[in-house]
């Protein structure tokens, strides 16, 4: 435990280091004859010849005001935040690739960014809100870059005390789905509880429950990818 937090907080020492050099040594606004971080007279940001092209930053204040900014409009994880500021930068100056994680590496350090929590509060808000089952939400997490452990320990505990038919039917109500009257409705629920994180286990219950012939089934049956969930 110990020896990680000493390894991590070499890694921040390291990003602030080389922030530090490039910053002494003028790369960041060249001619500049200051040490700390150049103000020029000059606008502070370059616009891009295109219409809605994102205004360059190239102070670490200005960069971290904006990511301040983007995480207080919604939660992000990591990935996300690291996309949005390499917009906001000369992403392939090695400048810009420090400013990106230079502010990660601050806004970690105050608690803003925290994948395990995004994970957990995303989980719970999607189980309660959109009534999603689990398959979606893990879906979801990966697209938006959490690492795969931490999905599963958020998801696990999201969802651990969480009955699947419960939670399908609650979606069901949500989207005002009812009990289908012929193989086509049957085929569109089935589908659309796919697509909502449910497994195919929990949706033929439910089709079962409602009287779906076994021929209609039996034709889903081919659609679904396991059925063991």
């Amino acid at each position: 435990m110990f020896g990680g937090t000493r390894a991590c907080q070499g890694r921040h020492e390291t990003i602030r280091g080389d922030a530090a050099r490039l910053i002494s040594t003028h790369q960041l606004w060249p001619g500049s004859q200051e040490s700390s971080i150049p103000r020029p007279s000059a606008p502070r940001y370059r616009v891009g010849m295109g219409f809605g092209r994102p205004r360059k930053l190239y102070t670490e204040d200005e960069l971290y005001q904006y990511a301040v900014g983007a995480l207080g409009r919604r939660m992000r994880s990591v990935a996300e935040l690291k996309r949005l500021l390499r917009n906001r930068v000369e992403a392939d100056t090695e400048i810009g690739k420090t400013l990106v994680e230079l502010i990660v590496v601050r806004l970690k350090d105050r608690g803003y960014l925290n994948d395990a929590k995004y994970a957990a509060d995303y989980s719970s808000f999607r189980r309660d809100n959109e009534k999603f089952g689990r398959r979606r939400v893990i879906t979801d997490l990966k697209i938006k870059g959490v690492h795969g452990e931490v999905i599963e320990k958020a998801v696990d505990s999201a969802y651990e005390d969480v009955s699947e038919e419960k939670l399908a039917r609650d979606y069901l109500r949500r989207k005002r789905l009812q009990k289908p009257k012929d193989q086509k409705q049957a085929a569109r629920i089935f589908r659309q509880l796919m697509r909502a994180g449910f497994g195919s286990k929990t949706i033929f219950t439910i089709l079962k429950k409602w009287d779906v012939d076994d021929e209609t089934l039996t034709a889903l049956e081919s659609e679904a990818p396991d059925q063991s969930g």
